[in-house]
């Protein structure tokens, strides 16, 4: 049994995942699927159908598969603005929980008619995470509400933040190898190209030497997409290159640690939240059955 074990289910661990992006607030249905990646998630796509896998996984998991909230269509309207994401109450523990796990919504499973023997070790599992919560707390002098509520926003913009610096050095790194090859064909095609003007354009020439051209043409194009006002010889983009990919690596180990701190930060705050709701309906509750007697 998953629950027994404390494993959540593929979906679960895939809807849990797709929380925590939609948390970054991602602007697009690609950047959604992207932070999935990072998340160490693969992104299958068939045609108009998206599916999710992971290592260990048999079969992957499609979005239509997961419920309200988490369909294509409502992560489509997410991202738009349509509508609000709410999470599903997570019911069993992180795929891949750090030192403090999610809380056991119990009623839920009570609802679900998980039996009595389930309950019992979902109490004490909750016992045992409420503990170490607390624990953590404690250790990281988070004992104010508010600490706790600007430590976890703190490290999830540290993780945005090394994020939006890994991507920019990708998309800088994708440009310099675009450019790299156009500047060698501009230059293996210029003479040509400059005897063609010379030639007045001719249509006899450009038979004669039509590759070359277009290669010089477009070359021409794709600086002026690149605004390349000054074109850099190929020595200082490989020297740009190289910086680019030691700067990356540094940022994606650095990525890593922000990553784990940011969801071990977000599960604590997850159970003080849940633990503070519980505190909060069981007055309520105690006057319901009161009234009820």
């Amino acid at each position: 049994m998953a629950g027994r074990c404390g494993k959540a289910s593929h979906k679960e661990q895939l809807r849990q995942a797709i929380d925590r992006a939609l948390a970054q607030k991602p602007a697009s249905l690609e950047e959604l699927l992207r932070l999935l990646e990072q998340d160490g998630f693969t992104v299958h796509r068939r045609g108009k159908t998206i599916s999710i896998g992971a290592e260990g996984w048999g079969n992957n998991v499609r979005f239509d598969r997961l419920g309200d909230g988490y369909t294509l269509d409502d992560l489509l309207a997410v991202l738009s603005g349509q509508k609000e994401h709410t999470p599903r109450k997570q019911a069993v523990p992180q795929a891949a929980p750090s030192k403090v796990n999610l809380l056991v919504d119990i009623q839920a499973k009570l609802q679900a008619r998980k039996g009595a023997g389930y309950v019992r070790w979902a109490k004490v599992f909750n016992l045992k995470q409420i503990a170490q919560t607390l624990n953590y707390l404690s250790e990281h002098g988070l004992l104010d509400y508010a600490d706790l509520e600007a430590k976890t926003a703190e490290a999830t913009a540290r993780y945005n933040a090394l994020s939006d610096q890994i991507k920019a050095a990708e998309k800088r790194m994708a440009e310099i190898a675009v450019l790299r090859t156009h500047i060698v064909n501009y230059a293996k095609t210029r003479e040509t190209y400059v005897a063609y003007r010379k030639a007045g354009y001719s249509k006899k020439f450009r038979q004669e030497h039509e590759e070359e051209i277009l290669l010089h043409q477009a070359a021409k194009e794709a600086f002026n997409e690149l605004n390349v006002k000054k074109l850099a010889t190929i020595k200082e983009l490989q020297t740009e290159y190289a910086q680019l990919l030691a700067d990356k690596k540094k940022a994606y180990g650095e990525y890593r640690q922000a990553r784990a701190a940011m969801r071990e930060l977000l599960t604590v705050k997850n159970n003080v939240d849940r633990v503070l709701a519980m505190e909060q309906t069981e007055p309520q509750q105690k006057e319901k059955d009161h009234g009820q007697r």
